[in-house]
């Protein structure tokens, strides 16, 4: 496959309290073997070059382990490929002479601090609200005797390969945090680590998810379509039953 050339449409913002637009970049010779992340490094160095402010997007590990790549890429979370982060998506899957629209997660919660950045720390707020076990679990020779059932087991640790990108919440109409809450109240819940905390800790992160402005679930499935670890939204469900149960031993007592 050879180079190709590409229009780039990005969005400029300068923050959260000023207006943005859509701005058009040609990158040439783009190699089918570039990643998004590395099309992007082409395209600030031209604007360096050129004498003006190159585009502000986050990245970490460029592995697809982080979470931090937010971008929506043509309309979609991380772009068009299934379980793939923006800086694990090559431009292999684009053609020669496509234009492709690049925005940041676009949620309330999630205010643009610049460009393609969005402030994300409404999702560690709600980790901190109820996302762990406060006592002292051991080493790894203690956790080893603590017995767990092999179906516990391997379901608390899909649901712990949420990486917290923020996807699900940049795909949903409402902006939902349900299922990124829910894959975190799933993998203790699971877990006999997690039992005594367990009805503390969802009321307090549903809690706090309400309060960051994070909307309904809609049973839409969108979050789970762009999902990059493909959490199930049976986690949604599995949180609904948790609070519901939580939210009744708090009314009637946990006798």
């Amino acid at each position: 496959m050879e180079n190709m050339t590409l229009n780039l449409r990005i969005w400029r913002q300068a923050s959260d309290s000023d207006s943005g637009e859509l701005v058009d970049y040609t990158v040439r010779n783009v190699s089918p073997d570039m990643s998004f992340l590395e099309v992007l490094d082409v395209v600030n160095d031209d604007i360096v070059k050129s004498g003006n402010e190159p585009v502000a997007y986050d990245y970490d590990c460029r592995e697809g382990i982080c979470g931090s790549c937010s971008l929506v890429i043509n309309g979609v979370a991380h772009g068009p490929r299934e379980a793939t982060t923006a800086c694990q998506l090559f431009m292999r899957h684009f053609s020669d002479g496509d234009t492709i629209t690049v925005e940041p997660w676009r949620a309330k919660a999630f205010p643009v601090v610049k460009d393609l950045v969005v402030d994300r720390s409404a999702f560690d707020r709600i980790q901190a609200a109820g996302g762990y076990v406060s006592f002292d679990t051991g080493g790894a020779c203690d956790a080893n005797e603590i017995l767990v059932p092999k179906e516990a087991a391997d379901a608390a640790m899909d649901a712990a390969a949420c990486i917290g990108c923020g996807a699900c919440v940049a795909a949903c109409k409402n902006a939902s945090a349900e299922l990124f809450v829910g894959a975190k109240v799933t993998q203790f819940a699971l877990l006999p680590q997690g039992q005594g905390e367990r009805d503390r800790r969802v009321l307090a992160m549903v809690e706090q998810m309400q309060e960051e402005g994070f909307g309904p679930c809609s049973n839409e499935g969108e979050c789970q379509a762009v999902c990059p670890k493909e959490i199930s939204v049976a986690h949604i469900q599995t949180l609904h039953r948790e609070y519901t149960r939580a939210s009744m031993r708090r009314i009637f007592g946990a006798g």
